[in-house]
Formats: C-alpha cells, sequence, structure tokens
C-alpha cells in the first residue's frame, strides 16, 4: 500500500467514525436505560477513536477529514429497539470504514484497524443480539469469490 493509499484508508476510517460519533449522538436518548451507560461509553470509544486517527492522518502530513454539521440516517431512531437497530447499523459501517486500513503495509495500523473492527463487529453482534448477516462485513460484494487458476 502506497503512502497515498494509506493516508485515503485512514480518512475513509475517520470518516466512518464520524458519522458513528454523530449517530450515537442522536440514538444516545432512545437506549433502553439499561443500555444508557453502554452507549455512553462506546460513543466515547468512537471519539477515541475518531482522535487517533486525526493523528495518524495529520502524522502522514494530510489534513484529516472533517466531519459534517449533521449526517442522514438510515431510518428514524424513534424508540429503544430503532435506537439498537441504528447502533448495529452504525457498527457495520465502522467495520466498512476499516477494512481497507486492514491492508496497510504498516504493522501497527494493521494492527489498530483489526482491533476495531473486531470491537466494532462484537458490538454489532451485542446490538442485534443475533449472529452477523454476513461473514466478512466490509468487504466489497464478490472479494471473497474464488479466483481462477493461473
Amino acid at each position: 500500500m502506497t503512502a497515498q493509499e494509506t493516508v485515503a484508508a485512514l480518512q475513509a476510517a475517520l470518516a466512518a467514525e464520524h458519522v458513528a460519533v454523530f449517530g450515537y449522538g442522536v440514538l444516545g436518548g432512545h437506549v433502553a436505560p439499561a443500555q444508557q451507560q453502554n452507549a455512553k461509553l462506546i460513543w466515547n470509544a468512537h471519539r477515541s477513536r475518531r482522535d487517533r486517527l486525526r493523528g495518524y492522518v495529520q502524522a502522514a502530513g494530510a489534513s484529516p477529514v472533517a466531519a459534517a454539521a449533521a449526517y442522514r440516517l438510515p431510518f428514524k431512531v424513534t424508540s429503544a429497539s430503532t435506537a439498537a437497530r441504528l447502533a448495529a447499523t452504525l457498527e457495520d459501517g465502522v467495520i466498512a470504514g476499516y477494512a481497507v486500513l486492514a491492508g496497510a503495509s504498516d504493522a501497527n495500523l494493521r494492527r489498530y484497524a483489526a482491533q476495531a473492527m473486531q470491537e466494532a463487529a462484537v458490538r454489532a453482534v451485542r446490538w442485534r443480539d443475533a449472529p452477523p448477516p454476513e461473514a466478512f462485513p466490509g468487504l466489497p460484494a464478490g472479494a471473497l469469490a474464488p479466483k481462477p487458476d493461473g
């Protein structure tokens, strides 16, 4: 992975974290009372990862992508169940955001991306109370298709 590709992958992960921070801010007031502390901890974890990614981008000599003032969410959050569904969807987006970064040349960035993806996958499963809908969330369609020999 070139330095330019690494910066692009960092920016994609950062953009996913921006969305997650925004989304958890929206759903926080709708989660079940038993989940409120958990949602706050996760929101803070995404904020921390966002800030660390900003540092990585700056260290690479680029300007971090800024967060938008607001994001269009995939559906309206009106209850604890839609809040949990949004949280799982946000975590899926985080997994996708880090997927390319997991292929970085720098072993520390690969490890960071893999850990972020693992944490997001576990959170998505917990929010859904079900296994993930796909085996490798975040990978583009056909990425695991058999390749011809030769």
